[in-house]
């Protein structure tokens, strides 16, 4: 039922939504939230003090009566859902207050209630100010989820104009700032948001992985390990590597390869004392030889044999964090809606930019590129490297296309343009 009603709130909250509101949406990330505060903090002249803000216990404050009056989607139904109660330890407990937390609708009703926090500011600012120095006031808002920091040009303006205008917009909601967490800082001070850590060493903005987040991460690692200390090399490996790839993809697009080697230094002593917990009379040299091993240029490699499924003999190795490439973010455009066909073209680019560096993708473009023999689907000449070439979708996916192959062929750039610019209607090539 909720996804149901999902489905239709969804196109219309992507309508309203905050240009820079990136949770729980489409196509964003947190990682464009990051490179939409580096834009606003990165230069001299950009912005120095930042309120970062938290919000105290936020999905379970949010005022109901405000909900059904503003979220447009059915009132009985939603009323049905705030009121329905939860169950804990065997008990039903009424709510009164807050959303369903686990449902499914949840984050969209999360966002329909901070949605304003941008767009109304900037209005509340250019009324008290003049649209002509909003501007100079250098405010601007960045929310993911219920997270969310504000830009100024000083510190008066955040605690005195800034701060008191989002306490009352929250308190009508039935929400408040957490006192003891959200704070006023000065970008050389620096803040944590998101896992990463912002802040300006002699005038250089330097985005990095936060001291909690590497802890936080580590522990977690150690813990693993802990609770594994008999399982095989191989069993290991493979319940620490998604972990890592994880953390180290999360944290490509800053200045994370410091942290990615001093955690590899930690993790190496981990295992160290794995490796010995496991034989506490071998040598050291012995369990060297054992558990570690020389693959290519790198030494002190965690790996081990193994069979796979196809009967090859195979090393499996523990996943590089050291080497994980660092690639700047391309940030999405605030005002791009996932919905509008006019956006269908930008957001075809945007995803094959993005997929670009993962394997699977790159098999899919391989197979598209081998069923239509190397040529575009609309003129019919060759595309190659030089001609580049774009992912286009039969049914477009704002009118509920799939990313199966069936739905999609290869186009080149300029015909990719023609077809949307002149709404062209194009055939899938019979593989050969």
């Amino acid at each position: 039922m909720q996804a149901l009603h999902l489905l239709a709130l969804d196109p219309v909250l992507e309508t309203v939504s905050d240009r820079n509101s990136y949770g729980f949406r489409k196509n964003r990330s947190t990682a464009d939230a990051m490179s939409q505060i580096f834009l606003q903090t990165c230069r001299k002249v950009s912005a120095q003090w930042v309120l970062d803000a938290d919000i105290e216990g936020f999905f379970d404050n949010i005022n109901h009566d405000w909900l059904i009056e503003h979220v447009r989607m059915d009132k009985t139904i939603l009323r049905k859902w705030l009121k329905s109660g939860v169950v804990d330890r065997a008990q039903l407990l009424k709510t009164t207050a807050g959303t369903p937390q686990g449902g499914i609708i949840s984050p969209a009703l999360a966002n329909w209630t901070l949605n304003g926090l941008e767009a109304e500011l900037t209005k509340h600012l250019g009324a008290r100010f003049g649209k002509s120095k909003i501007e100079k006031l250098k405010v601007g808002v960045v929310r993911y989820a219920d997270d969310f920091v504000v830009t100024g040009a000083s510190k008066e303006l955040l605690e005195t104009e800034i701060r008191p205008w989002i306490e009352a917009f929250l308190a009508k909601r039935g929400l408040r700032l957490s006192t003891a967490k959200t704070k006023i800082v000065h970008i050389d001070q620096g803040f944590d948001f998101l896992g990463w850590n912002f802040r300006k060493y002699k005038g250089k903005l330097l985005i990095k992985p936060s001291k909690k987040n590497v802890k936080t991460f580590y522990e977690k690692l150690r813990k693993i390990i802990g609770e594994h200390m008999m399982v095989r090399q191989e069993d290991l490996i493979r319940l620490l590597n998604p972990m890592l790839r994880g953390w180290a993809q999360y944290h490509s697009p800053v200045v994370a390869k410091q942290a990615f080697s001093r955690m590899e230094s930690l993790l190496f002593w981990r295992l160290m004392r794995w490796a010995k917990r496991r034989h506490p009379k071998k040598s050291a040299k012995w369990i060297r030889r054992k558990y570690w091993r020389s693959v290519g240029n790198r030494n002190w490699v965690f790996a081990v044999d193994f069979v796979p499924k196809d009967g090859n003999k195979g090393v499996m190795e523990l996943y590089s964090l050291a080497g994980t490439s660092i690639e700047r973010h391309k940030k999405i455009k605030g005002g791009f809606n996932p919905y509008d066909p006019q956006w269908e073209a930008y957001g075809e680019t945007l995803r094959q930019e993005r997929m670009l560096k993962h394997m699977r993708y790159r098999k899919e473009w391989a197979r598209l590129y081998g069923d239509q023999r190397g040529l575009c689907a609309l003129c019919g000449y060759e595309m190659d490297m030089e001609t580049g070439w774009h992912d286009h979708h039969i049914e477009y996916r704002v009118a509920g296309g799939s990313d199966a192959l069936g739905n999609r062929v290869l186009l080149h750039p300029n015909c990719h343009a023609r077809v949307h610019g002149q709404n062209l209607q194009v055939v899938k090539p019979v593989p050969v």
